[in-house]
């Protein structure tokens, strides 16, 4: 799989849909595989940490979330067409374990927020099925490995944040069953319906990140990541 690489961090410029063609391929060979966002913040982020740098090349899929990873790829003529979003590649999942018959589990977020997030995707999708669920509260890790097991689940959403999720999914995957691993941060918090996401018209402008920051200026910090990710990328061409 060709990758892009931007301050040192893989990004793979592939599609929703070609992303979920490897991935079949992938479990039809009973290979495990990690799927982990990528936005300027985080490159910003993981060229101060190696270890976090580690943990997102050694994912199998880096999915290019953030805009500022899109704008950079077409400043170098890279082939990164469109965001792929954590949040929409989650619901891809659950629509392609629908379609065909793949057993889902999700765990974190509080027990209100996941329970009635299964709810609401188990109504937009009927034919799915989800294995089972846990809220992020677990103290035993080792009992919910087994019960991960037991379901036979396929799919395994870890919503902590990052990296911490990322984290615990590197800690137990040798020991877990499932084939395909993603760290979804807040997005149970939005299938559940607790956090609205910007409206479609910001998303398909890749505005969102605007939209956020309109409606939370304490975002404003963190935003200055996207211009300073995209000056370092322009002085390395």
């Amino acid at each position: 799989m060709n990758k892009e690489t931007y301050l040192g961090v893989d990004v793979t410029p592939l599609s929703y849909s070609e992303i979920l063609s490897s991935l079949k391929e992938r479990m039809d060979q009973q290979l495990k595989s990690t799927i982990i966002a990528v936005n300027p913040e985080k490159i910003i982020a993981a060229n101060k940490d190696p270890q976090l740098m580690d943990l997102i090349n050694s994912s199998t899929y880096q999915i290019p979330d953030g805009v500022g990873v899109l704008l950079a790829s077409k400043m170098v003529k890279g082939k990164v067409q469109s965001r792929v979003t954590g949040v929409d590649m989650m619901d891809r999942l659950l629509e392609f374990a629908a379609q065909h018959g793949y057993r889902v589990f999700m765990y974190g977020a509080k027990e209100e927020v996941v329970s009635e997030a299964k709810r609401k995707i188990e109504e937009k999708y009927p034919a799915i099925t989800i294995a089972g669920y846990e809220n992020g509260y677990v103290k035993d890790h080792e009992a919910l490995v087994k019960r991960i097991n037991d379901v036979q689940a396929d799919i395994l959403f870890v919503a902590m944040g990052s990296p911490r999720q990322e984290l615990w999914i590197r800690e137990h995957m040798d020991k877990l069953n499932v084939r395909v691993y993603q760290g979804v941060g807040g997005s149970f918090d939005v299938f559940s319906g607790n956090v609205k996401r910007a409206p479609e018209a910001f998303r398909k402008l890749g505005l969102e990140w605007f939209y956020r920051l309109a409606t939370q200026p304490s975002r404003f910090k963190r935003q200055l990541a996207l211009p300073k990710f995209l000056l370092k990328v322009l002085a390395k061409r």
